[in-house]
């Protein structure tokens, strides 16, 4: 008697930051029917000469990014196919589109928002206008490649956002993001202190970005309201030159490079922050909050809380367009409730 077996599905997961990293993994599990293979961020051309070269460390594609996000891959013994080369795989999810490698393009693809986006600014207008890269955009760039079948995004603010951006309105679906969609759970924590101002510092400079670091700080202590001061440095930051201007600064602060951010914030009373996803979780947690960004319109980008459902809404998604059932997306077969997304697949 022949057995036939049927070979299981394969997906490729594209890490980058630790962030982009661990939301991919929470999806992968809840697609445990299918095989899973995780790359970190990698690309095509010059883009993949000069990483190699070592002048991109400051990126996803090397450096700091790129040992995190490998560590977590060994650590959580994930199975590893660098840049998507041993198989041939029935979907890609990735967590950015500011580079899309040769081997995916023609891939089914999900896109999962990673947090905030750049504020759009004079690169950001000549990507869109003159079609250059659009990794020189930043994140304000996110989605204007369409290259993907669908964009999960935080929140009906966000998927009005990029809709103005360019992105097709019928590729987004409000899914909510994880790591963002219950903040809640971040109260239950071990961090020692309370009560505090938590400043959050950026790698915008490490990134080859502008920050006048000095006014951050000062403005910070003024708005710390004479709060014992903690400063969350950003792992990508360069620690030396960091707490030399905090010490100068803002004397008597407290300067922590590694620990759960998420924690602190939930500790803290005031959170200061530039341009930064965690003010997200500030804002979630009802904390006095100041930022770059309007509050205002941070409020309506604020990610669904859905009590941690993204992940599986994601995976939803997924799991209907690896099934051929995509026309239930399309045809908006599914509701959107405050525990997450229901699909009515009965007659599927």
């Amino acid at each position: 008697m022949l057995i036939f077996r049927m070979q299981k599905k394969k997906i490729l997961y594209m890490g980058g930051s630790l962030n982009q990293t661990t939301m991919l993994h929470q999806v992968s599990k809840h697609l445990s029917e299918y095989e899973h293979f995780f790359t970190a961020y990698y690309s095509d051309g010059i883009e993949k000469v000069f990483a190699k070269l070592g002048l991109l460390d400051f990126s996803v594609l090397g450096g700091k990014f790129r040992e995190q996000t490998e560590s977590f891959f060994n650590k959580n013994n994930l199975a590893i196919d660098y840049e998507g080369k041993q198989n041939d795989y029935d979907l890609v999810i990735i967590c950015s589109d500011l580079i899309i490698p040769k081997n995916i393009v023609n891939k089914k693809i999900v896109m999962v928002q990673e947090g905030m986006t750049d504020p759009e600014n004079v690169f950001y207008h000549l990507v869109k206008k003159l079609k250059i890269p659009r990794y020189f955009g930043g994140t304000a760039a996110t989605g204007l490649s369409n290259v993907f079948t669908y964009f999960c995004v935080a929140s009906e603010g966000y998927k009005e956002l990029f809709i103005n951006k360019g992105v097709k309105p019928e590729k987004l679906i409000v899914t909510g993001i994880p790591n963002f969609d219950n903040c809640n759970q971040y109260l239950d924590n071990d961090f020692p202190y309370k009560n505090y101002c938590l400043v959050c510092t950026s790698d915008a400079r490490e990134t080859l970005k502008f920050e006048n670091r000095k006014k951050f700080i000062l403005d910070a202590v003024n708005f710390s309201e004479g709060k014992q001061m903690i400063f969350k440095l950003h792992p990508n930051e360069s620690l030396p030159r960091a707490a030399r201007e905090i010490n100068k600064y803002a004397p008597g602060s407290i300067i922590l490079n590694s620990g759960n951010t998420n924690h602190m914030i939930a500790n803290c009373d005031i959170l200061v922050t530039s341009y930064s996803s965690v003010v997200y979780v500030g804002l979630a947690l009802g904390k006095k909050v100041y930022s770059s960004f309007k509050l205002e319109y941070l409020k309506k980008l604020l990610p669904v809380q859905n009590g941690g459902q993204s992940a599986k809404n994601i995976a939803d998604i997924s799991r209907l367009m690896l099934e051929e059932k995509s026309d239930f997306i399309k045809e908006g077969k599914y509701s959107e409730t405050e525990a997450g997304m229901n699909y009515n697949l009965q007659n599927a």
